[in-house]
């Protein structure tokens, strides 16, 4: 490689490593493995290495990965949380510590000792105390600026409220969610159709860097304390000495921690941690090996980006093979039919595999799989299971192809997939594998809006065989609503009020409520109102609909389609009878003023939230938008109003203040 080919390749490295490192770091959704972006990393630093004249302090080899996301207070670190210098061979730990030695001689130091500890697999986090109780807390960031995440933290049970000494100390740790932990958490996900978390560390991520800290105290969250950063009125000598110190405090200290008096010693601990990683309840993706002599430490010191005192073992991920046995269809509570490899059992990474998901025919595709093929499984994270390699070369011709169906497994509806989509879908209402979830939805506040009938009650109905379809709800009985509940009589009549009220609903309640692909309640309000009644929208046809603004070709053709399947007849044939409302309800003296006005919304608002302000606009007949453009009439900008501002005066966009929306909706 000649000095023209190694500049270019440094510059191809940095963009990819940044790319990579932002949706990691900022996005909490990795689109590589850590293995991939490491080999990146090693990559570019010996091309730096070897062509220094080409170093630049902005390359992710010279400074943290990592951003203050918008919406939280920035931290500026007092001491900065710094990364680690990774090392992928024991023959570099043999490097590490003969440099080590070699500063220890020149400095007089006859005896370097070690501490190794398990490299927790999360986000790093400082814990500032204030005379022994916690007053904040922070995201690493970008090493010297964090993020404020005090009041997430403070849902964290093993984040001490109070330490036992009344001193001021700011402490380091790592904020994770723990192998159980994690998985319960996808399976969860996996059934309601989410997107599954990658690993267990970006799930502890975008867990605590949520603006809302109700929906981190729904999460699993744990910490791991690794270090002392500050701390007034005491010195200590070692870093082992500080971890048993942090212990007696009441912090939940990093249970791995193996002092070493050599580097055989060193060795042997980072092999012992390999050889029981699959035992911990906790992720690693290495081992950490650091100096103990704090006061060596100082002397080493730090770059700007790493300190001179540690480096972090990177184990390799651990891959086998095995025999993809069948390909097997499930269909999940949104309708999504997902492949499932069925495996010929095999151990990896410390537990058995015997199937995995195939995720989309695009995979299979990619992947080009066939039912017979030898297949290399590996964990992703150390986590999730997933084929990452066929060994074509080992193919005897008696391998099958796998086509995904084109008709439910469960209910035999038609199985759809969208342009621009990967997954393929059951489009069948009344579908088994679906009834949970569009029950769920059915009921919902912006759709039939049948209050007290929530998803425990849902799933207790389903169970009691009390229902088996949506329109059921409307037949429930006085009796059997109250055997759900014990001394239940009040909550059945509640119930069954609210079931009796949801008949007299507007039209767009039902449309919303029969969860047509795409279709949201603006456009149910479009259509009620354009169709009158649903007889007129079950007759629509796609050429038609799609001529009505806001409607499009693809919203159309869903429409066209739902309306014309035999469930969805069955199912508005027994609301029919249950005599639910199917007209568009007139309401006097309609007000319209935003009709064909577009808003978009931006920063905080004093007296509505977005919602409120949202539902005021569609109210008048306006919609809302969460982007900017040319065809935006107005932008309602609240304080601490972002890019959306911006935009909106390069563009020319009119920009409203809270008052001056209030004028307008006073008029």
């Amino acid at each position: 490689m000649n000095k023209e080919q190694a500049k270019k390749r440094i510059e191809e490295l940095r963009k990819q490593t940044e790319f990579y490192a932002e949706k990691y770091y900022d996005e909490d959704k990795p689109e590589i493995t850590d293995f991939e972006y490491d080999m990146l990393m090693v990559e570019l630093r010996n091309l730096e290495k070897e062509y220094p004249e080409f170093q630049s302090a902005e390359s992710l080899t010279q400074k943290v990965g990592g951003h203050v996301k918008e919406g939280f207070e920035k931290v500026t670190h007092e001491v900065p949380l710094q990364s680690l210098q990774d090392v992928f061979s024991l023959e570099e730990v043999e490097e590490f510590d003969e440099r080590i030695k070699q500063k220890a001689k020149e400095n007089g130091i006859k005896e370097v000792m070690y501490v190794v500890e398990t490299k927790i697999d999360g986000l790093s986090a400082a814990l500032e105390y204030k005379n022994g109780k916690f007053v904040r807390g922070a995201t690493r960031g970008n090493g010297l600026v964090g993020e404020d995440v005090t009041q997430n933290l403070k849902t964290v049970k093993t984040i001490p409220k109070e330490i036992k000494d009344k001193i001021d100390i700011t402490v380091r740790g790592e904020v994770f969610i723990s192998k159980k932990d994690f998985e319960k958490m996808n399976e969860e996900r996996e059934a309601n159709e989410e997107e599954l978390f990658a690993n267990a560390r970006n799930a502890a991520a975008g867990s605590l860097r949520q603006l809302d800290s109700k929906i981190t105290e729904q999460r699993p969250l744990d910490i791991y304390i690794f270090n002392v950063q500050k701390i007034e009125g005491k010195e200590f000598n070692s870093h082992f000495e500080e971890l048993e110190y942090l212990d007696k405090l009441g912090f939940n200290v990093n249970p791995v921690r193996i002092p070493c008096h050599n580097i055989d010693e060193v060795k042997k601990a980072i092999e012992e941690i390999g050889e029981e990683r699959e035992k911990l309840t906790f992720g690693i993706d290495g081992a950490v090996v650091k100096v103990d002599n704090l006061k060596f430490r100082e002397i080493l010191g730090t770059t700007a980006k790493t300190p001179r005192w540690a480096v972090a073992y990177k184990y390799p991920p651990e891959k086998k093979e095995t025999i993809l046995k069948d390909i097997v269809c499930q269909v999940g509570r949104t309708g999504v039919i997902t492949p499932m490899a069925i495996l010929e059992p095999v151990q990896v990474a410390g537990s058995t595999i015997s199937k995995t998901t195939l995720h989309n025919e695009d995979f299979i595709k990619e992947k080009e799989l066939k039912i017979g093929d030898t297949v290399v499984i590996q964990k992703a994270g150390d986590v999730i299971p997933e084929i990452v390699e066929v060994k074509k070369e080992k193919r005897t011709g008696k391998e099958k192809d796998f086509e995904m169906p084109r008709q439910c497994p469960v209910c035999g509806a038609p199985a759809i997939r969208e342009e621009g989509e990967a997954a393929i879908r059951c489009t069948g209402i009344e579908c088994p594998a679906k009834l949970f979830r569009n029950l769920v939805h059915f009921v919902s506040r912006e759709a039939m809006n049948i209050d007290g009938l929530g998803e425990n009650i849902i799933q207790q109905l389903l169970d009691n065989h009390l229902i088996e379809n949506i329109a059921d709800i409307y037949t429930l009985t006085f009796e059997e609503i109250a055997s759900l509940k014990k001394n239940g009589k009040k909550f059945a009549q509640n119930l069954i009020d609210s079931i009796n009220k949801s008949k007299e609903n507007d039209l767009y309640r039902l449309i919303t409520a029969l969860g047509i692909r795409h279709v949201g309640t603006k456009a149910s309000k479009i259509l009620a109102k354009k169709y009158k009644n649903l007889d007129n929208l079950m007759n629509a046809k796609t050429e038609e609909l799609s001529e009505i603004k806001d409607i499009g070709e693809i919203m159309a053709n869903s429409i066209e389609n739902f309306f014309s399947q035999e469930q969805t007849k069955d199912l508005i044939a027994k609301l029919k009878q249950a005599e639910v409302n199917m007209s568009y309800i007139e309401k006097e003296g309609e007000d319209n003023r935003f009709e064909g006005k577009t808003f978009v919304l931006t920063g905080s608002l004093e007296n509505y939230t977005r919602g409120e302000a949202a539902n005021l606009i569609e109210k008048y007949g306006g919609k809302t938008s969460s982007s900017v453009s040319k065809k935006t009439d107005y932008v309602l900008a609240g304080e601490d109003a972002g890019s959306k501002l911006t935009k909106a005066q390069n563009l020319g966009v009119t920009i409203l203040t809270e008052q001056e929306f209030q004028s307008m909706l006073e008029r």
